[in-house]
């Protein structure tokens, strides 16, 4: 198993008159897989809400979606499944899956009852995870309906980055139309994973499937984005770095030792790229061919059980052109636009607390046009028709809330 990296600029020229010039940079990741590589087991962890408002069909979708992930499991994975409602408890302890009739069974006998504490489940979930870990692609599906009543929500958070840095992902799936978003994607983001949207219960036994999917084609984990600067060349100082595919996610850089930067990446998916957007600033430099950066990724093979393993150090090269002619790159142009479109979406949002619903209309119109710009109809249509209800006096309802998250973030799934 090998990481193929794939850089492209913008416009990879540049005016050699002017002091500085703004490029934005996409990076291609993902996992190719070699012909010897075996398959690495998963361990899985799920962390179920069976709070009373869970009760009736709600929890009998989500046990069935449960039981569906036992028998697709093989018998060199693991699992174990953690509850919470006001507490938490582990259902089923960390184990390989030897006899899967019987994890069935004690996933069946869960009933509902109680409120709402994520923060236990999380804590008890990431313990589990932990005594199955070595060698192993681990990775949490966290499902909640409700808000965080009887927890603490930066101890959520906490617990999530503690889960990246024992190199465990988590991934968050709200069920309903009154789980907490904002939460649920930090949780996400902070854990490397990715935020689902479960609206009706009949979706549940789908939308586990679907991430089990991607889970399965995780080839390489614990991967890191290095990027060397040049001399006169700097990140943008307000969020220079975003993954812009399969989720757009804001990505924190953290300056190394030796004056690389890092970006914590987490799993990589075989022949399912990642993509992540870089802003910098070039200064002026001579005319001619110039490297303005190197990019690399650091990374552990569980199948080897190698760790800190080094890809290529691939340099970004510029034309200093002193009669400057534009070439612009189009696929890099679609990034910018998803990227346009998730932070665009943010805002409106962040003006709807505000009290301003002008304001906020008018933002998810644009962001509802650069979704158009890009191809993404379904985006276009959820965005245009919350702009449209705020500016005719309407309230947002929680299920128009939740979309126009879960579409500023990715293409939004089928139902």
């Amino acid at each position: 198993m090998k990481v193929s990296l794939q850089l492209v600029l913008n416009d990879a020229n540049l005016d050699a008159t002017k002091p500085n010039s703004q490029r934005q940079m996409a990076i291609s990741i993902s996992a190719i897989a070699d012909r010897i590589d075996r398959s690495v087991p998963l361990n899985l962890c799920l962390i179920l809400d069976h709070s009373g408002s869970m009760k009736g069909r709600p929890l009998e979708t989500v046990k069935q979606a449960a039981q569906g992930l036992v028998d697709r499991l093989a018998p060199g994975d693991r699992l174990s499944v953690v509850v919470f409602d006001h507490r938490a408890k582990v259902l089923v302890p960390n184990q390989a899956i030897n006899n899967p009739d019987q994890i069935k069974q004690q996933i069946e006998r869960l009933a509902a009852g109680g409120g709402t504490s994520i923060d236990e489940g999380l804590r008890l979930g990431i313990e589990e995870m932990g005594k199955g870990k070595k060698e192993a692609i681990s990775q949490a599906f966290l499902l909640t309906d409700g808000e965080n009543e009887h927890g603490d929500n930066n101890r959520c958070l906490k617990f999530a980055e503690l889960a990246a840095g024992y190199n465990l992902t988590l991934n968050t799936l709200g069920f309903g139309d009154y789980w907490n978003q904002d939460i649920l994607e930090k949780i996400a983001d902070a854990g490397g994973g990715s935020l689902s949207y479960i609206q009706q219960p009949a979706q549940a036994v789908e939308e586990f499937g679907r991430l089990f999917n991607r889970i399965q084609a995780v080839g390489l984990t614990n991967a890191y984005l290095l990027l060397s600067l040049m001399p006169k060349v700097r990140l943008a100082e307000l969020k220079p770095i975003a993954q812009v595919a399969p989720d757009t996610i804001e990505l924190p850089a953290q300056q190394e030792a030796d004056g690389r930067f890092s970006v914590r990446l987490g799993d990589l998916m075989k022949d399912v790229e990642r993509v992540v957007l870089v802003n910098l600033y070039a200064g002026q430099l001579p005319e001619g061919r110039q490297t303005i950066a190197y990019v690399q990724v650091r990374y552990d093979n569980p199948a080897l059980n190698q760790s800190g393993l080094l890809s290529e150090d691939i340099p970004v090269e510029v034309n200093m052109m002193r009669v400057y002619q534009p070439d612009a790159n189009p696929q890099v142009q679609q990034h910018i636009l998803a990227l346009a479109k998730y932070r665009q979406t943010q805002l409106a949002e962040a003006k709807l607390q505000q009290g301003d619903r002008a304001g906020a209309a008018t933002m998810l119109q644009t962001a509802a046009k650069t979704a158009l710009q890009m191809g993404d109809k379904g985006a276009a249509t959820v965005l245009q028709t919350s702009a449209t209800r705020l500016q005719s006096g309407e309230e947002l309802s929680e299920a128009d809330r939740k979309k126009t998250r879960i579409v500023s973030k990715t293409i939004l799934q089928d139902d």
